[in-house]
């Protein structure tokens, strides 16, 4: 019988260089994408380059899905290392075509072992057209399609990003977005994904790992770390859960869809995504307010049922941050200190949560 291979991530690197520390002990999913999330400065960067063998870390421990790659014996230099890495900047070869710069990438690999091939990655991310041009013929998102697709060439058994569309205005990040989304759902590759842009997070993460001054205040699945009221995660006015769903009905008349998640069902924009497709949706806290009645006499179509689980304070003292627990879905609810009073809100109270705003992001 063959053994089961382990899966998941562990890293584990503590680091003191120049005025800045990393101090970090992770365990990661084996698959999916985490987000390593925070502001400029957090140890975003280091903590990827660590990974990639680029910044070496002694006495750092990394496990990639049962293959050591450091410990105190072991330090498999980053050419060894079977990782993909997109940086910030495409960083193609100006001198070869599209294709060549693929080829490139995948002659890193012996054949027997590549388990991503040309045509696929050349699918996956749309690039055919691309293929026998030159690099300076491309727009900026184009380039960065076909860095991600160089990265698949190589096989790798983690796909690093850093950042991949930072340097993309909003048009071209929103024609790459949907690409990224196919890589989540169609490779078995884990990828460590470094933002700081919670749009980003909220439409590609499934586990969340926040970052601030080289140290990790939290990791876990994105929806839960999203929720919790103790991080300095308040992201200003983009805080705010992400919920998992599908489509349960159409409504032509009025071009709306219905979510269905476990705690109940909203209503959203009809964006074409037909019946029994997987959706995300994303609730900021701003957008949800707390009534003690239900009431059907206002423009709010979306009003579910809730118990208060904990009340915290907001940036700013006029406001307050609320968690409600929806039929075990977490939602968050920014309003005013004044209010909370006023509603004599406290945990385990019984709510509605009136929802303003709902955006489907995937």
């Amino acid at each position: 019988m063959n053994a089961v291979m382990p899966s998941g991530i562990r890293a584990r690197f503590k680091l003191d260089y120049r005025g800045f520390s990393l101090d970090v002990d992770l365990s990661l999913p084996g698959r999916g994408v985490t987000a390593l999330f925070g502001h400029s400065g957090s140890g975003k960067t280091t903590l990827l380059r660590a990974i990639a063998g680029l910044e070496q870390v002694a006495g750092g421990f990394l496990e990639v899905n049962g293959v050591v790659w450091q410990d105190a014996a072991t330090f498999l230099p980053t050419h060894r290392r079977p990782l993909g890495y997109v940086f910030q900047e495409a960083s193609l070869f100006h001198h070869l075509s599209i294709r060549r710069n693929l080829e490139y990438g995948m002659r890193r690999v012996p054949e027997a072992a590549r388990q991503v091939s040309l045509d696929q990655a050349v699918e996956l991310l749309g690039i055919a057209p691309l293929l026998d041009r030159m690099p300076d013929k491309l727009s900026g998102g184009e380039k960065q399609r076909v860095a991600i697709a160089r990265a698949l060439a190589t096989s790798p058994r983690i796909l690093l990003m850093d950042e991949p569309l930072a340097a993309l205005d909003l048009q071209r990040k929103q024609e790459i977005l949907p690409y990224l989304e196919r890589l989540h759902d169609e490779l078995d590759i884990p990828v460590l994904y470094v933002s700081h842009a919670p749009d980003e997070v909220a439409r590609l993460a499934d586990h969340l790992v926040v970052l601030e001054r080289g140290c990790a205040l939290a990791s876990g699945p994105l929806g839960e770390i999203l929720a919790r009221l103790d991080l300095p995660i308040r992201l200003g006015e983009d805080a705010g859960v992400v919920l998992e769903g599908e489509i349960a009905e159409l409504d032509a008349e009025w071009h709306l869809a219905r979510v269905a998640f476990a705690g109940g069902s909203l209503w959203v924009r009809d964006s074409g995504v037909p019946v029994g497709q997987h959706v995300r949706v994303r609730i900021l806290a701003r957008d949800v307010s707390i009534a003690l009645d239900a009431h059907t006499d206002s423009s709010i179509l979306n009003i579910l049922p809730a118990t208060v689980e904990q009340l915290a304070e907001d940036t700013h003292p006029a406001l307050a941050l609320v968690r409600l627990n929806a039929g075990g879905v977490p939602l968050v609810a920014r309003i005013t200190r004044r209010s909370a009073a006023r509603l004599q809100l406290h945990p385990g109270q019984t709510v509605w949560a009136q929802i303003k705003a709902v955006a489907l992001v995937g």
